[in-house]
């Protein structure tokens, strides 16, 4: 962890912050909560079957707004529910819904953004007991020093910065009381929202995601899995001239506690202050190293957001946190890469096998129009048509829906786009990667992102510097 900056600014505004106090955690409360907005996005959606006034265009409209609304009421209850729950609405903020308006679009991501960008933080009472319980000791005991205020506070946990008796500063994840045993509950609850989900995205197979999320949040609420999961990420980027994984302290972490050495550096708000080559090189670090990591390790790390990142003095990237993990299939992200070179020749065939083969477009390929099919993919991917290096900005996060309206296709991408579904060993890529776009546009962030992505989905040659520096760090291994 570290003494940076929180991320704010231009990022997603901060949900209003609820008492310190752990999880809901009755069974019946946190069921009342998802009951609550299962009926009243139902209401919604029925009204929606029986309004017929106005044209096409201000029926689209309403029903955008209806969307806002029931996303508006779910993160109010997820806010507040933490664990599974929360992180459910953190995997829904990188998936895309179709047919609304910018500002609508904006607006729904950035509440669901709160979820993970802002989470107030629990008493110290109720935490302490929970070192206490994993340790079998007061943690004054146990450490030299540990701080009562949380250093940052999120779904499943909080991080404190302590140090030990031999003067090593450490980070010291502690989980909630109760996450773990909510779980189960809260997974079956979100199915009381699997109606509602379905009318908000069509094309999602809303029962795969749902398993996909409980496999993964029960692994996340396992700190020792996690520790195994940092150790293995830190032996493979060990020495690495950009990169700093820290080191696990195997002896302090237990199921519920996992600790790590401090990392010192700067936050995203304060990087996005740095001159261009600072930030270009920050984000060109993260982008390898998510990347890379999913490509040599196949390991999807579901968590990119900037919180979990920091520029450190020595100009170093610190990454942490990886308790959202998913293991690949081998090859998956060079599978990834035949689409992406298929788009980028402007081969639609190629295009709809490419999707196909990955369980992006269910039932027979002749189903699918490739041509509306590769002008979607070109459009929301425009940044990477490019050979020469761009500048990426906070205005072009939205860019790609814009500009596909301009283009006249929407209608006939939205009916489309309803029929496609997202992959359960895909969910975790597609989050990385939406966070990772975000995190570049924010950063106003420069790079030939289109050679960068061909070096790293498809084995190209090095695009830039950096890749020259970590092919020849990969020699040395």
């Amino acid at each position: 962890m570290s003494s940076g900056d929180p991320v704010d600014d231009e990022l997603p505004p901060k949900a209003a912050p609820s008492s310190g106090r752990a999880p809901t955690r009755g069974r019946v409360a946190r069921t009342a909560r998802l009951g609550r907005v299962a009926v009243g996005g139902a209401g919604r959606w029925a009204g929606q079957r029986l309004d017929t006034r106005g044209t096409d265009e201000e029926r689209r409209r309403r029903r955008g707004d209806r969307v806002v609304a029931t996303i508006d009421a779910l993160v109010d209850q997820l806010a507040v529910m933490r664990g599974a729950a929360m992180k459910a609405g953190q995997v829904l903020s990188t998936i895309e819904f179709p047919g609304l308006d910018p500002d609508q679009n904006a607006h729904l991501q950035e509440r669901l953004a709160s979820l993970r960008d802002n989470v107030p933080a629990v008493g110290w009472r109720q935490m302490r007991k929970v070192l206490e319980q994993e340790w079998g000791q007061a943690p004054e005991k146990a450490l030299a020093h540990i701080d009562s205020e949380p250093a940052a506070a999120a779904s499943i946990g909080q991080v404190y910065r302590a140090r030990n008796s031999e003067g090593r500063q450490l980070a010291v994840k502690v989980q909630y009381p109760g996450v773990a045993e909510s779980v189960e509950s809260d997974m079956r609850n979100l199915r009381l929202l699997t109606p509602l989900l379905r009318q908000l995205m069509p094309g999602l197979e809303v029962r795969d995601v749902l398993a996909e999320l409980r496999e993964r949040t029960v692994e996340e609420c396992d700190y020792e899995l996690e520790a195994a999961n940092h150790r293995r990420v830190a032996r493979f980027w060990r020495d690495h001239p950009a990169v700093l994984v820290p080191g696990v302290d195997s002896e302090l972490s237990h199921r519920r506690v996992l600790v790590t050495e401090w990392v010192d550096g700067i936050g995203f708000d304060a990087v996005r202050a740095e001159p261009d080559a600072v930030r270009d090189r920050y984000v060109e670090i993260v982008y390898r190293f998510f990347y890379e990591t999913a490509n040599h390790l196949g390991l999807a790390l579901g968590d990119p957001h900037p919180g979990n990142y920091l520029l450190c003095p020595d100009g170093r990237v610190g990454f942490f946190d990886f308790g959202m993990m998913r293991h690949l299939p081998a090859g998956y992200v060079r599978r990834e890469g035949v689409i992406a070179r298929a788009v980028r020749e402007s081969d639609e065939p190629a295009v709809i096998a490419g999707m196909h083969d990955l369980g992006y477009l269910p039932g027979d390929v002749s189903d699918w129009d490739g041509a509306l099919l590769l002008a979607y993919m070109r459009q929301v991917s425009w940044w990477l048509q490019a050979d020469d290096a761009l500048r990426l900005g906070p205005d072009d996060l939205w860019r790609g829906t814009n500009e596909l309206r301009d283009a006249g296709v929407a209608a006939d991408h939205i009916a489309q786009l309803r029929r496609m579904t997202v992959p359960a060993e895909a969910l975790l890529l597609r989050r990385m990667e939406g966070l990772l776009f975000q995190t570049a546009a924010l950063a106003r962030a420069c790079a030939p992102w289109g050679r960068l992505l061909e070096e790293l989905i498809e084995g190209a040659a090095p695009a830039t510097a950096l890749g020259g520096e970590h092919r020849d760090w990969l020699a040395r291994r």
